[in-house]
């Protein structure tokens, strides 16, 4: 099983995901639609089950979402959310087959996905909304981190594509390379802001961008303490 493929998985790969854990059902019916890369399920899993581990309920606000497989994830993993919103400035074609694919299989799920269009700027957030991006390229995840910090929610990014001429290093260049350094600028900048800070590493064999941050306003709602078994 390749984890970082950036093939479409099919019905071909069906034997990759013999099981019956949540995992193995949420890959067999992606392969079955054959609309989803195969690194972008297992990016979203890793993440997914790492945020729940600290946060749980409230609205999940999947931002640059591409298929929006990580808002389908968020509420199948805690129920107690009571909807996903899957926010793309060009969603894919396909994003739709998918999130029918997964209610077909999960009937629950029907009307709490609800998927737009739009700039992620444009999105009003409350305090009790869990917003997360995977990837959102370069300064788009300082926008998603900002757009957290004014509404006072709880916020988790999987960074990439690190712009290092728009992207603040905080003048670590000289001990960290590039990326790490925007990364730890970001934690601390968070942290500034009022933020509990918790940081994690999702597998490198499916991609080497693989730092997770992970934010709370410090009278958020859950502690670093709390752990959930996903």
């Amino acid at each position: 099983m390749n984890r970082s493929t950036k093939s479409r998985l099919t019905v071909k790969q069906l034997s990759w995901f013999p099981g019956n854990t949540l995992f193995e059902k949420i890959g067999r019916s992606v392969c079955r639609v054959g609309t989803l890369p195969g690194k972008e399920l297992f990016e979203a899993w890793e993440v997914a089950r790492r945020v729940r581990r600290k946060f749980r309920g409230g609205r999940v606000i999947d931002l640059a979402c591409g298929h929006g497989l990580l808002a389908h994830i968020m509420l199948l993993l805690d129920d107690t959310s009571p909807e996903a919103l899957a926010v793309d400035r060009h969603l894919p074609e396909n994003a739709h087959r998918l999130s029918e694919a997964l209610i077909e299989s999960w009937p629950r799920l029907r009307q709490r996905i609800r998927y737009v269009q739009a700039d992620i700027k444009t999105v009003e957030f409350a305090s009790s909304d869990l917003i997360m991006s995977v990837h959102a390229c370069g300064t788009l995840t300082d926008t998603v981190l900002q757009k957290a910090v004014e509404a006072g929610a709880r916020v988790a990014v999987l960074p990439c594509c690190h712009d290092l001429e728009r992207c603040d290093t905080g003048g670590l260049g000289g001990w960290l390379d590039g990326p790490t350094a925007v990364d730890v600028t970001r934690a601390a900048r968070l942290r500034a802001q009022g933020y509990q800070v918790m940081t994690r590493r999702i597998p490198a064999e499916i991609t080497p961008k693989n730092r997770l941050l992970m934010g709370q306003p410090e009278n958020g709602w859950l502690s670093d303490t709390q752990t959930h078994n996903f």
